[in-house]
């Protein structure tokens, strides 16, 4: 791909709504000034100096857009300021953060957002999590089934690539990147992704491309109030971060998905996966009860210098929750856990192909941004999480993933009947582990002797 310097619209000045976190240490916390940035995706592209759309629906405009190199010249990404709240659904305020499903603009209807936390108005934040903790509390009890209000880091460039490609950069949401590889970037490399583009058969907003863009991808919290699952994604490129590919380089859902450099699948934890039904989900039945809010606490261990496992557990009305002990293998992924886990649902151990933990760490090392986003799945309705897919047998360990109907995932049901769904944030902390205790001896009675 040619570096064409994709440029940023003068039409609306950006403004990032403002969203703090905290980092702790063992002498307190100190609040930080993060800041949001919407994903460029969800941006209006139009021509430059004029109000004309490049991109309308799942199109490209042929005439403003004949090729990569003009298209690229020719379309700018435009800002954001009220649009975050009046058409995007992103709505900041203190420390939390609510996105919404479904808000009607004042041109457009837009459906959900991914959204980005960023260190200053041109630079995302670049979290380094090796023997920290992140924390923050949720509310899922909005989201039904199908839909997906996710929370997780990948390794972007820290400047959306607007060093090596001249492009609007991070301040515009630009450089995205994940385990999926995805091809619906409208611009990737600096450049519109308009080559080979097919507008999807499903969405009337979104299409494909014919490149993508790879990177690590960790995945702490994917949920509905009826399933959660958190995940590890490695990729053969975590040292050197975002990989853009072209075609099958990339992998593929309906070809050799393994054929690109991450690790499509992840090691994931989901609770009904393992045939453990009673862990999360709506009501006092379940140990974490997805209807209240709950605290996240995800931890990233270390020893001897390396990354030896990713942990999770839940604070809930002031009780600490921990996951079961899994396959008799404890409640931590480490390279056994996901190995002995691959072998026992039969799935194959992509994490371990594409560089496992040590993939996982040699990002962490380099720097994470952290992404919030609220989705449905055009795909596959979102069964991957809360149900069963197409040809799985529920019985069997592994391949059931939640108690959703399959076809309630649709997402022009989703749509129509839950337009109002939404997720919120609140409260980030990242915080060095803290040593676990080390037991008190106890003290031994001296037994008193008659002579």
């Amino acid at each position: 791909m040619l570096a064409a310097g994709q440029q940023a619209g003068t039409q609306t000045a950006e403004n990032h709504p403002q969203l703090p976190y905290s980092e702790c240490t063992s002498s307190g916390c100190q609040a930080k000034p993060g800041k949001v940035v919407i994903d460029h995706n969800w941006r209006w592209l139009h021509e430059k100096g004029t109000t004309t759309n490049c991109y309308t629906g799942n199109q490209w405009d042929a005439t403003i857009c004949p090729d990569v190199a003009t298209c690229s010249k020719n379309c700018v990404v435009e800002g954001a300021d009220k649009e975050y709240e009046g058409t995007y659904g992103v709505k900041a305020s203190g420390n939390a953060l609510e996105l919404n499903f479904v808000t009607q603009g004042p041109y457009s209807k837009n459906i959900g957002s991914r959204t980005f936390l960023m260190e200053s108005d041109d630079s995302y934040m670049m979290f380094k999590l090796k023997n920290k903790e992140f924390t923050y509390t949720v509310d899922d009890s909005q989201l039904d089934c199908g839909l997906n209000g996710a929370l997780y880091f990948v390794q972007m460039d820290q400047d959306g690539g607007k060093s090596k490609y001249g492009n609007a950069g991070a301040k515009y949401g630009l450089g995205y990147c994940d385990a999926q590889c995805p091809h619906d970037l409208k611009f990737i490399n600096g450049e519109a992704n308009s080559e080979g583009w097919k507008p999807s058969p499903t969405d009337q907003n979104s299409g494909t491309g014919t490149y993508g863009s790879c990177c690590t991808e960790i995945d702490i919290w994917e949920s509905n109030k009826h399933s959660t699952a958190y995940s590890m994604h490695s990729s053969k490129t975590a040292g050197s971060g975002v990989k853009y590919c072209e075609g099958k380089e990339c992998g593929s859902p309906d070809g050799d998905r393994f054929g690109g450099p991450t690790d499509r699948n992840g090691c994931d934890v989901n609770p009904v996966r393992f045939q453990v039904e009673d862990f999360y989900g709506p009501g006092s039945k379940y140990k974490v009860d997805s209807h209240k809010k709950f605290t996240i606490v995800t931890r990233f261990h270390e020893s001897g210098g390396k990354l030896t496992g990713v942990s999770q557990h839940y604070v809930q009305n002031g009780k600490k929750i921990e996951h079961p002990n899994y396959l008799n293998l404890g409640n931590t992924e480490t390279d056994d856990f996901c190995a002995t886990k691959a072998k026992a649902m039969n799935d194959r151990d992509s994490f371990k192909e594409k560089g496992g933990m040590a993939a996982v760490e040699a990002s962490l090392k380099a720097g994470v941004t952290l992404v919030l986003s609220l989705w449905d799945d055009i795909d596959v309705h979102m069964n991957w999480l809360d149900s069963v897919m197409d040809g799985d047998d529920a019985s069997v360990l592994g391949q059931k993933r939640g108690n959703c109907d399959p076809s309630k995932g649709d997402p022009e049901t989703l749509r129509e009947k839950h337009p109002t769904s939404h997720v919120s944030y609140t409260n980030f902390k990242v915080a060095d582990i803290k040593p676990s205790p080390s037991p008190t001896p106890r003290r031994r009675r001296r037994r008193s002797v008659v002579v």
